[in-house]
């Protein structure tokens, strides 16, 4: 077990190595809870998340042996780089290996930082046994992102910070994957302030956690697709699991719907670049804000984000906001129609985005056209009030 002596020696490790990140209000989310919100920005911290903490925490405690023969790492990105970088700046080569549709943002990173880079993979249980098989093969230092008690002293340093900054916290949200994080958090607060409650938060999409309490021991789930590819393990580590099976309260999912709402809601509201994991404890604040007692401290564990991801989120994110509205409307095929429309969308405030016109339909009559609006709304009310004045000025409007 992790206890809070153990994050502590590990905060004096990494004293003068990694950022004591900031604590932002949220006022947006105070409004919506209640009660005090506060983002835990570890999207800030070298590398642009919390896993430079355990990496190099890990790192620093082997021997000169150990640092000669050098580290191995598999990783979708964010431990890749955290181990790149503790190794750099211990002196020790680093081999990293990476599944073979990670980020390119995160490769050309890990590179920068000096390691060695496989591509292997097509899920991370495929690329770890690849590190694990070069770690046999060479005597490299297998440095896993979650599951050693130097990892999670690392990453409870997270914890021991806003619980500096942020006291009187009552509700804390992490970020699952493994459970190094929530597990190093829950070790320093479950002594630091017992009364305050912290929760796990998962992709629904790769949610082994609540399977795993149920059953009292880490199990295995099926891969499946999630943006939040920095949380998407399918199994507990065994030494996070002792401290979260005895010191967290509760594990919730997210969809991926959420996710994109609270990577955008990050964006616009606090402007700050998360990336779809790192925004976890904000979906589900979002999900449902009277859940939780105030003050609540969201950690965003990362802000490492593919620019097409990037773009591909925010998009579906509008979507699942109500900002997209997608219709269909039948028009008399005479001069002026389709004018007289385009206009009245304008007057409505919409932003048009396309627009396809077509004659050709089984289901349209002698002189009617068809006509495929995809535009750019305020939000759900405001895509309910275009709807009904279109049908008020005569329109026939059915969803796209």
């Amino acid at each position: 077990m992790v206890d809070v002596s153990d994050v502590r020696a590990a905060a004096k490790v990494l004293h003068g190595v990694t950022r004591r990140t900031p604590m932002a209000h949220s006022r947006a989310l105070s409004d919506a809870v209640g009660g005090p919100v506060t983002l835990k920005c570890e999207n800030l911290q070298r590398t642009g998340s919390f896993k430079i903490r355990g990496a190099y925490v890990r790192m620093h405690g082997l021997s000169e042996g150990e640092r000669a023969a050098g580290v191995v790492a598999a990783s979708a990105g964010n431990h890749a780089q955290g181990v790149a970088l503790g190794a750099r700046l211990l002196g020790m080569p680093a081999s990293v290996f990476m599944p073979v549709r990670a980020a390119l943002p995160k490769v050309a990173a890990t590179r920068g930082y000096g390691a060695e880079v496989h591509l292997v993979g097509a899920v991370l249980a495929e690329t770890l046994a690849a590190a694990d098989e070069f770690a046999e093969r060479t005597g490299a230092r297998l440095i896993h992102p979650f599951d050693h008690p130097d990892v999670i002293a690392g990453q409870g340093t997270v914890g021991l910070e806003l619980h500096e900054q942020c006291p009187e916290a009552r509700t804390v949200l992490v970020p699952t994957g493994g459970g190094g994080l929530l597990a190093g958090v829950a070790a320093a607060l479950g002594e630091l302030s017992p009364a305050t409650r912290v929760i796990g938060v998962q992709a629904e999409n790769m949610a082994a956690w609540p399977g795993s309490l149920e059953q009292a021991r880490p199990v295995t789930i099926d891969a499946r697709s999630t943006i939040a590819d920095g949380i998407a393990v399918g199994r507990p580590g065994d030494a996070p699991f002792r401290v979260v099976h005895q010191r967290v309260q509760e594990i919730l999912t997210v969809s991926e719907d959420s996710l994109s709402k609270a990577l955008l809601h990050c964006l616009e509201r606090a402007k700050l670049v998360v990336e779809p994991a790192g925004a976890a404890g904000v979906a589900a604040l979002l999900d449902d804000p009277e859940r939780f007692e105030p003050p609540v401290v969201c950690v965003l564990s990362g802000g490492n984000v593919d620019p097409l991801l990037m773009l591909h989120v925010i998009q579906h994110g509008m979507t699942a906001a109500g900002r997209y509205l997608s219709t269909r409307v039948r028009l008399a095929d005479q001069p002026g129609a389709l004018a007289e429309l385009l206009t009245l969308i304008g007057e409505l405030g919409c932003n048009i985005l396309d627009v396809e016109h077509t004659r050709i339909s089984g289901a349209l009559a002698l002189g009617e056209v068809d006509v495929a609006l995809r535009m750019e709304t305020r939000g759900p009310r405001h895509r309910i009030e275009v709807i009904e004045k279109l049908r008020a000025s005569g329109h026939q409007v059915e969803p796209a």
